[in-house]
């Protein structure tokens, strides 16, 4: 079949404003997006700049927005979508060039939440036990791929860049209720800032673009509970005297 596909071309070094651009290939509906853009790149322009890797939907790597909602274009079937296919860049981060975004930012805020398993205790002879339904309480957030596609859909980072994001909060959700975790403490007090948890708004982008399928809203919305019921938890008594 014949397909019409229109990116969004930006090249810093040469243009001073986006161009959209049409191309048309040749491709079977069960195609995807990502199989188009190889066209076009291999077939048409050869400067043609985007990220992917492992082609399967696992590496996060090649998350854009296609059609006006972000996916990953090695997902998203050609049958699928209407034409003419519109392919940009994820909003909200500086165009490298063309479909390529600078996430270097993105990472920044992933980092800030602690993203690992933090124990004061000594190391286990063995690994760290936890019952199945100890594991199954994180289950969902542990499939986060740091695509950024939950990021770059929500309004509320749109209008603030500070705000650390529904992936940070992702992350952090998953091992904040890690039972072998220590860390939730501290976490609590990163995602308690005005930078933190308090600018979701609860509009359920996150969880729509998501390409795992990961609840983001609902994670987003267990470590508010987390933190209210923490503010609002009484003092400790204090000891008694002898």
């Amino acid at each position: 079949m014949q397909l019409d596909i229109q990116i969004k071309r930006f090249n810093p070094e040469q243009d001073r404003e986006p161009q959209w651009r049409e191309y048309t290939v040749t491709l079977e509906p069960t195609d995807r997006v990502l199989d188009a853009l190889h066209a076009v790149k291999w077939h048409h322009d050869g400067s043609l700049a985007f990220r992917r890797s492992c082609a399967h939907g696992i590496c996060g790597s090649d998350g854009m927005m296609i059609n006006g909602r972000n996916r990953l274009a090695c997902k998203v079937l050609i049958k699928d979508l209407r034409q003419p296919i519109m392919v940009e860049p994820m909003r909200g981060f500086p165009v490298v060039k063309d479909l390529i975004v600078d996430m270097a930012g993105f990472f920044d805020k992933y980092r800030s939440v602690r993203p690992y398993l933090i124990s004061d205790e000594a190391p286990p002879r063995t690994e760290r036990l936890q019952s199945p339904a100890e594991r199954e309480r994180y289950e969902d957030t542990t499939k986060c791929i740091l695509c950024g596609a939950c990021t770059t859909s929500c309004p509320s980072f749109w209008a603030n860049s500070a705000y650390v994001g529904p992936a940070a909060i992702v992350q952090a959700h998953r091992f904040i209720f890690d039972s072998r975790d220590q860390g939730r403490a501290e976490r609590s007090a990163i995602l308690n800032q005005a930078s933190g948890v308090w600018r979701c708004r609860t509009i359920f982008n996150c969880t729509d673009a998501c390409p795992r399928g990961i609840n983001v809203t609902k994670a987003i919305g267990e470590v508010k509970k987390l933190l209210v019921k923490a503010a609002t938890r009484p003092p400790h008594p204090p000891p008694t005297r002898d």
